[in-house]
């Protein structure tokens, strides 16, 4: 199974606000949308996309409930050509300044959605402007976490930082450039992270559900939201670190 990354979910408590924030800032356009009788589902991505980009999905249940964002997620990350640049452009636009270019080495920078989910803004010469370059989780077993991706998803690391405290590990099929990578985060001091409801999952997509599906369970994935449990759209595993991740069709 090597699929690429289709879509990262978050959970927003305020649709028009979250769409007004996305569609203004980073020039998103609505891909497509999903009314049920409980929630709304929202897919958001960059007109100039390639088709290997991840899009956003924005979940609005109707209940009006509120989130906890937890450590378990850390952020999604968007490409610019200058982060110098774009950081002051959404500064002129009214974000709020959160950690700015030379907080961060020069190298990247970090703002914040409306409800709270913490973006990067990384420099790429590649790749549509805004368009999700990653998405970060934090993982408390690196070899675990690596060996997951590797063995159930087919992904390669493709690239590492080992630092003083942390060690950064990105995950990706083989795909584009283009293509949304998963960074797996190990901090060294054994910290145990909490998953909060803020984040919802990671989606990868198929050709084929059930022939996905049933490679999953010979490779011993959770068994946590079987096709026909989903009508035979979509089916939902788990990492070892209980991060969900969707397998579907386009």
């Amino acid at each position: 199974m090597t699929g690429v990354l289709d879509h990262v979910m978050l959970r927003v408590e305020d649709l028009d606000s979250s769409l007004d924030w996305y569609t203004t800032h980073f020039g998103y356009e609505e891909t497509s949308r999903w009314e049920a009788d409980t929630f709304t589902n929202v897919y958001l991505a960059p007109p100039d996309r390639h088709e290997e980009d991840a899009k956003l999905e924005l979940t609005y249940n109707h209940d009006d409930r509120t989130y906890e964002m937890g450590d378990a997620w850390g952020h999604i990350a968007v490409r610019v050509d200058d982060v110098y640049d774009a950081y002051e452009q959404l500064l002129d636009e009214g974000v709020e300044d959160y950690r700015d270019p030379d907080s961060c080495g020069g190298r990247y920078a970090f703002v914040k959605d409306p409800d709270g989910h913490e973006i990067e803004i990384v420099q790429r010469d590649h790749g549509a402007r805004w368009g999700l370059d990653h998405t970060m989780v934090r993982v408390e077993d690196a070899d675990a976490a690596i060996g997951w991706y590797a063995r159930k998803l087919d992904y390669d690391l493709v690239r590492r930082s080992e630092n003083e405290d942390f060690a950064l590990y990105f995950m990706k099929p083989d795909a584009a450039e283009q293509a949304m990578s998963v960074e797996l985060t190990y901090n060294y001091d054994g910290d145990s992270y909490e998953l909060g409801d803020a984040w919802g999952h990671l989606a990868v997509r198929t050709d084929d559900l059930q022939d996905e599906w049933e490679t999953l369970m010979e490779r011993h994935a959770e068994d946590y939201r079987d096709p026909e449990s989903c009508d035979n759209r979509y089916a939902f595993t788990k990492t070892n670190d209980d991060h969900e991740i969707e397998i579907l069709e386009p």
